[in-house]
C-alpha cells in the first residue's frame, strides 16, 4: 500500500491497525509493573534470591530503555511494519521462555530479551500513528495510546494479583508471563493482515552503528546505578554517572559530526531545535519519574506495611486506572482545542491526587487506607490521562514523519530513565525513614511528598512552555531544515503555535 493510499484508506482499517499496535503496547507496558506483585511467588516457587528478583524487575527496564532509540531509527529506515512484527514475535517467544524458565539464571536472561523486544515494539507504535493518521485524528489516536499507557501501568499489580490468586503462589509467577501469549499471538496474526506497508524512507542510508554504541553505553551507565540502587551497596556505583555524562556528550558530538558530513545520524539533533519536542520530552521525563513511582511505593506500603494481599493491593489502584482511561480519552479530544493548557491542568490534578493520598494516610491509617485513598487516586488518574496523551501529541506533532520512530524512541527513553531515577530517589527516602524510625505510614508520606515535588517540576516546565508560547509563538516550520523532509512535520490541525 502506498503512502497516498494509506492516507485515503477507510477509517475502520486504520483504527483496526491501531488496535494491533495498542495490544502489543499494552502487554509490553503491563510487564513493567505486573511482575512487582509476583516477587513473593517467584521466591517461593523458584527460590529466587533478592538479587535475582531485582534483575527480573530492573533488567527488563534496562534493556527496554537501551533498545528504544536504535529500534526507532531502524524502523524509520527499513520499515516500521517489519520492525514491529519482529519485536512482537520476539516478545511473545521471550514471554513463553520466561514462563517455562527452569531456573533463576535462565529467567533473568529471558527477561532481558523480553525487555529488548518491548523496546523494539514501542517506537514503532508512535511512528505508525504518525504515518496512519493526520490532523485531529492523530490527536485522537495518541489519546487512545495515552489510555493504554496509563491503564496498563496502573492495572499491572491488579492483573498480577488476580493471576497469583488463581494459580497459587508456587506457580502463579509463571502465569504472569503466560498471559502475554494469547494476546501476542492474536496481535501478530492481525498485524500481518492489517498493518500498512509504508515504503521505507531510508533504504540507502547507512545505520549509525558507532552512534548506537555511544548512546547505548551512555544510557547503560546512566540507568544501571539507578535500577540497582537498592541492590548495589556503597557509593562506588555513582561513579558511573560522570562516565554517562562523558559518553552522552561524545554521542552528541558524534551526531553533530554526522550531520555536518551529510550522513544519516541516529538521532537528528535538529529535533531539539523544536521547542515543542524539547519541552515535551523534559515534561515526560519528569512526569514519569513521579507517575510510575506512586504504584511502586503504594504497593510496597500496602503489602508490607498494612498487610494487604497482592490482589487487594492491586484492587486499590482501580480508581486511578479507570480515571486515567477516561482522562486520556478526553485529552485526545481536547488537546486540539486547549493545547499545553491541558497538560498544565493534568499535572496539577496529579499533584493534588498525590497530596490527597498523603492526607488519607494521615487521617485514616491502617486497613481502611485503601478506601480513603480512592478519591485522591481518582483525581490523580484523571490528571494523568490529561497529561500523558496530550503531551505525547504536542511533543511529536511537529516531528517529520520520516523521523517519527527515532523521535518516539528518544521520548520513551526519557520516560524509562525518568522512571528508574524516580524509583531510586523515592525508594531511598522511603527505606531510609523505615530503617531509622520503623514507621511505614510516615515513610510512605515522605516518599509521596518527594513524588509530588517531582510532579511539580514537570508542572513548572509546562507552565513555562505555556507562557513562552503566549509571548513568542513557535514558527510553523523549523527555521533551518536539516535532512530530507524536515518541513513535513504534519502538525495536528487546530494545535496552533500559541497556547
Amino acid at each position: 500500500m502506498s503512502t497516498e493510499q494509506a492516507r485515503t484508506a477507510p477509517d475502520e482499517r486504520r483504527w483496526q491497525a491501531l488496535g494491533v499496535c495498542l495490544a502489543a503496547g499494552f502487554i509490553s507496558l503491563l510487564d513493567t509493573s505486573i511482575v512487582n506483585v509476583a516477587l513473593p511467588s517467584l521466591e517461593r516457587g523458584l527460590g529466587a534470591s533478592e538479587a535475582t528478583q531485582a534483575w527480573v524487575v530492573s533488567g527488563y527496564a534496562l534493556t527496554f530503555g537501551l533498545a528504544l532509540v536504535p529500534a526507532g531509527r531502524l524502523g524509520d529506515m527499513r520499515g516500521r511494519r517489519q520492525a514491529f512484527l519482529f519485536g512482537l514475535a520476539l516478545f511473545t517467544v521471550a514471554s513463553a521462555a520466561c514462563g517455562f524458565a527452569p531456573g533463576t539464571g535462565w529467567l533473568v536472561v529471558f527477561r532481558l530479551i523480553q525487555g529488548a523486544a518491548a523496546g523494539i515494539v514501542a517506537p514503532q507504535t508512535s511512528g505508525l500513528i504518525q504515518q496512519m493518521f493526520q490532523s485531529s485524528e492523530r490527536a485522537k489516536a495518541f489519546g487512545v495510546l495515552g489510555t493504554v499507557i496509563g491503564v496498563s501501568t496502573a492495572t499491572g499489580p491488579l492483573a498480577g494479583g488476580l493471576l497469583i490468586d488463581a494459580a497459587g503462589t508456587d506457580d502463579g509467577w509463571r502465569w504472569v508471563f503466560f498471559v502475554n501469549l494469547p494476546i501476542g499471538v492474536a496481535a501478530f496474526a492481525a498485524g500481518l493482515r492489517l498493518l500498512p506497508r509504508f515504503p521505507a524512507t531510508g533504504k540507502h542510508e547507512e545505520f549509525d552503528l558507532f552512534g548506537v554504541f555511544l548512546l547505548g553505553a551512555g544510557v547503560l551507565a546512566l540507568m544501571l546505578p539507578l535500577v540497582q540502587e537498592q541492590q548495589w551497596t556503597g557509593r562506588e556505583k555513582w561513579a558511573l554517572m560522570p562516565l554517562a555524562v562523558v559518553l552522552l556528550g561524545a554521542f552528541w558530538a558524534w551526531e553533530r559530526r554526522q550531520g555536518r558530513l551529510g550522513r544519516a545520524p541516529l538521532v537528528d539533533l535538529a529535533l531539539f531545535s523544536l521547542r515543542s519536542f524539547t519541552l515535551g520530552a523534559l515534561i515526560s521525563l519528569s512526569y514519569f519519574a513521579g507517575f510510575t513511582t506512586v504504584f511502586f511505593l503504594y504497593a510496597l506500603y500496602l503489602q508490607n506495611g498494612v498487610g494487604y494481599s497482592a490482589l487487594a493491593s492491586g484492587l486499590t489502584v482501580l480508581p486511578f486506572a479507570a480515571a486515567s482511561a477516561v482522562g486520556a480519552a478526553l485529552g485526545g479530544r481536547l488537546v486540539v482545542r486547549f493545547g499545553r493548557k491541558l497538560v498544565v491542568i493534568g499535572l496539577a490534578g496529579v499533584a493534588l491526587g498525590v497530596l490527597g493520598v498523603v492526607a488519607a494516610v494521615e487521617l485514616v491509617p491502617g486497613r481502611n487506607v485503601g478506601w480513603a485513598s480512592a478519591l485522591p487516586l481518582l483525581v490523580g488518574g484523571i490528571g494523568s490521562g490529561l497529561t500523558v496523551s496530550p503531551n505525547t501529541t504536542l511533543t511529536l506533532t511537529r516531528v517529520p514523519v520520516h523521523r517519527a520512530g527515532a523521535a518516539g524512541g528518544v521520548l520513551q527513553t526519557g520516560q524509562r530513565v525518568g522512571s528508574a531515577a524516580g524509583i531510586a530517589v523515592v525508594s531511598a527516602v522511603y527505606f531510609a525513614h523505615l530503617a531509622n524510625h520503623g514507621r511505614a505510614d510516615t515513610a510512605l508520606q515522605l516518599g509521596l511528598l518527594a513524588v509530588a515535588g517531582i510532579i511539580l517540576v514537570a508542572l513548572v516546565l509546562a507552565v513555562a512552555d505555556l507562557r513562552e508560547r503566549q509571548v513568542r509563538p513557535e514558527p510553523e516550520k523549523a527555521a533551518e531544515p536539516v535532512g530530507r523532509g524536515w518541513e513535513e512535520g504534519g502538525a495536528v490541525e487546530g494545535v496552533r503555535p500559541g497556547p
